[in-house]
């Protein structure tokens, strides 16, 4: 080692040399688990690698292609391209003459496009390649139907504290780690909390300690560590997780809850508008006409937000998501605006009924247009016998819950269709 020859970061020295050293994934690693029978059998298939940063996608899969005797070739999506995957399988051709198999690793697979994917396609389809791909994202959405059809998923979890604990111990003691170097425990508590199960982070802030403290100390760790920001993909599944349970805790009129996820989403870097607009639909949604009040309070919520930006407009969306979580719940507008629309889209197209129509002009009334309407304020009972579907059309869309001011709207409901000569039938279908 020399001043241009530096050692690799402490995680790199740290990679497991087996799988037996592996930390965490003890549901795939182990007696009976799904990685332990595949390489019993000597038959590694395709796989995808799905799980968050630090957790040891690319360490299992340097190991798997060791476990088998393959060719490992490692490529970054990042980085990489068609030109790479050819040079690889002119490589994988080679090889194959010599009876050995070769394992293509392709790290953030997500990255890669649609062609790009399916530049793979006929060579793991053919065998000539055994792909082994990383992601950070649901391959659900990120890695084309073809290629997931041809390789099996595995979910790598986050490490546990109790785990990523023992990696910081084997660090402290290993000599290929920071033999010599000691930590209170206390610091090495918080870190493994801190690390929120990414191995690769609490090894690289270990690391940095050391050089600050010795022995290390907590105050070393949150130096070394800078600001905790709660883990958050602005364009990944983990955003839509959030606002998801956003929603739903507001629609289960849990304010903690809902303050809590709204509290992980700002602090995570979410756009402050987007969540204003969340905000605004879910009063709209499910609270509806049991608290018309609730929609206004968001509209001015979302403007505080647009004229006073972050985090000074935080605290307006903070009081509107816990208006709407104390707030009573109605879907009845939201369900019936659907059903509005499944009987348009699954229906015939009516014309209007012809006293319905306008007439403007000689003609359209010569036509019949307007003839018999009768005006609300001229002839109220008129008006209520007076059909306003098309002929032969009986719909039930709207059904009034019983919950705060909607209580009062189902009520006069109930009356108007008794006036309009709605029978208990009709109301339902």
């Amino acid at each position: 080692m020399t001043l241009f020859d530096p050692p690799a970061p402490l995680a790199e020295r740290l990679r497991p040399r087996t799988v037996a050293e592996v930390v965490g994934q003890s549901h795939l690693i182990g007696p009976g688990k799904p990685l332990t029978r595949v390489l019993a059998s000597g038959r590694l298939g395709s796989l995808i690698l799905w799980g968050p940063p630090g957790v040891g996608k690319t360490t299992l899969a340097r190991l798997l292609a060791g476990e088998v005797g393959a060719h490992f070739i490692p490529l970054s999506a990042v980085s990489a391209g068609v030109k790479d995957v050819r040079e690889a399988t002119a490589e994988a051709e080679r090889l194959r003459g010599r009876g050995q198999r070769t394992i293509l690793f392709l790290d953030e697979i997500h990255r890669f496009n649609k062609a790009q994917q399916d530049a793979l396609l006929p060579h793991v389809e053919s065998g000539l390649l055994t792909l082994i791909g990383a992601t950070t994202e649901n391959p659900s959405f990120e890695v084309n139907p073809a290629l997931r059809s041809r390789a099996r998923t595995l979910v790598l979890q986050a490490l546990t504290q109790e785990e990523v604990r023992q990696l910081l111990d084997r660090a402290l003691s290993d000599p290929r780690g920071l033999p010599g170097v000691t930590a209170q425990p206390e610091a090495l508590e918080l870190l493994a909390r801190l690390a929120e199960g990414d191995a690769r982070r609490a090894l690289s802030t270990l690391e940095v300690a050391a050089s600050l403290a010795d022995p290390v100390t907590p105050e070393a760790i949150t130096e070394a560590f800078g600001k905790h920001l709660p883990a958050m993909d602005k364009n990944g599944e983990d955003f839509y997780n959030l606002i998801s349970a956003l929603h739903k805790s507001v629609r289960g009129s849990h304010v903690d809850g809902a303050l809590y996820w709204l509290a992980r989403m700002i602090e995570g870097g979410a756009d402050t508008m987007y969540v204003a607009r969340r905000v605004v639909r879910m009063a709209a949604e499910d609270i509806g006409l049991a608290d018309p009040q609730a929609l206004r309070l968001c509209i001015a919520a979302r403007d505080t937000v647009e004229f006073l930006g972050s985090p000074e407009g935080d605290l307006a969306l903070a009081q509107a998501v816990v208006y709407l979580a104390l707030a009573p719940k109605s879907n009845s507008v939201y369900v019936a605006w659907k059903n509005a629309l499944d009987a348009v889209r699954d229906g015939e197209t009516l014309p209007v009924p012809l006293h319905l129509r306008n007439a403007p002009t000689g003609l359209m009334r010569q036509q019949g247009y307007g003839k018999g309407y009768a005006y609300y304020f001229d002839d109220p009972e008129g008006s209520f016998e007076q059909d306003y579907l098309p002929d032969g059309v009986q719909l039930g869309l709207y059904a009034p819950t019983g919950e705060g001011w909607e209580a009062r709207v189902a009520e006069r409901w109930r009356k108007l269709q008794d006036a309009h000569g709605e029978t208990g039938a009709e109301r339902t279908e």
